[in-house]
């Protein structure tokens, strides 16, 4: 059973002097040691949300973020920041309408909506203002930065990999850094649905602490290897409302990075005792193997 995460004391005060006393404080955490979410009630049954970063870097990050991408998304599409303190890491944050997707018990016909309006919410995420010089070189080197990391994460890994899955990261990693030009913006960096709210006003995204710029076609990994791998329905439902193709190029790139992937859950997920995680990157591999060698 996951151990209750109390909301620390200056942190909470420093909520309520904007939002009033709290009456009930509810641990919202993700089922992660590092992840710390916390849902306030008011006295007259207003509702926020408090959330302390797990570095400095994902602070920077989120709170930029809500500053200057998130409001892309639209009205109700996403919480908004209402105030945050950087010497404690922390955020506070309105509610935005909607429960995860993942537990509503949906319809095929209900989650092909969902990955509509997931398609939309990305294409005006990805497509959220010019990029500066300096977001402009972080998007640009963004394919290299990730296979650059296929080294660290093999090493994570260890014997959980054989020597032939080995060989196929480190192969995958070399032709994802000769992939031509892609199309570029600032991602979500953790699009899955365990992240998207959904009710009769439609589709929200939470929890942007990964959000920056890259290539775009790095928030549709994780969906390609667990959601639209078993159903192609909803591939199709979101790339139409996404509104264009994937390039050959972000094929390719696509298929790179699920290796990446794969491996990074694997060194990640026995790790921190997340069994999903550690069944997805085993799965995408075993699949690679087969195809590239059957």
């Amino acid at each position: 059973m996951r151990q209750t995460k109390p909301l620390p004391t200056t942190v909470r005060h420093w909520a309520e002097q904007r939002t009033g006393p709290v009456a009930a404080v509810r641990d919202a955490s993700h089922d992660w040691h590092r992840s710390r979410v916390w849902e306030l009630a008011g006295e007259r049954g207003a509702r926020w949300y408090v959330k302390v970063s797990p570095s400095v870097k994902f602070f920077a990050r989120e709170t930029r973020a809500y500053r200057h991408v998130v409001p892309a998304l639209g009205h109700n599409r996403a919480p908004q920041l209402l105030d945050s303190r950087a010497d404690d890491l922390a955020m506070l944050l309105t509610v935005a309408p909607g429960d995860p997707a993942p537990g509503l018990g949906l319809s095929c016909a209900a989650w092909r909506a969902v990955h509509a309006q997931a398609g939309m919410l990305c294409a005006r995420l990805h497509e959220a203002g010019e990029l500066d010089r300096s977001d402009r070189a972080e998007a640009e080197a963004s394919l290299t930065a990730a296979a650059d990391g296929a080294e660290k994460y093999l090493g994570r890994a260890g014997d959980r990999l054989t020597g032939d899955e080995r060989q196929l990261v480190r192969a995958y990693a070399a032709r994802l850094r000769r992939v031509g030009p892609v199309p570029q913006g600032y991602i979500h960096g953790d699009n899955q649905p365990r992240n998207w709210l959904w009710s009769e006003a439609g589709l929200a995204f939470v929890d942007f602490e990964r959000t920056r710029p890259a290539a775009c076609v790095q928030d549709l990994v994780i969906l390609a290897v667990t959601e639209w791998l078993d159903h192609p329905d909803r591939e199709q439902a979101f790339l139409r409302s996404y509104g264009r193709v994937l390039t050959r190029d972000e094929r390719h790139a696509l298929r790179c990075l699920t290796a990446l992937d794969a491996v990074n859950c694997l060194a990640w997920g026995p790790d921190n005792g997340h069994p999903e995680v550690t069944a997805r990157g085993r799965r995408t591999l075993d699949r690679l193997m087969k195809e590239d060698r059957p």
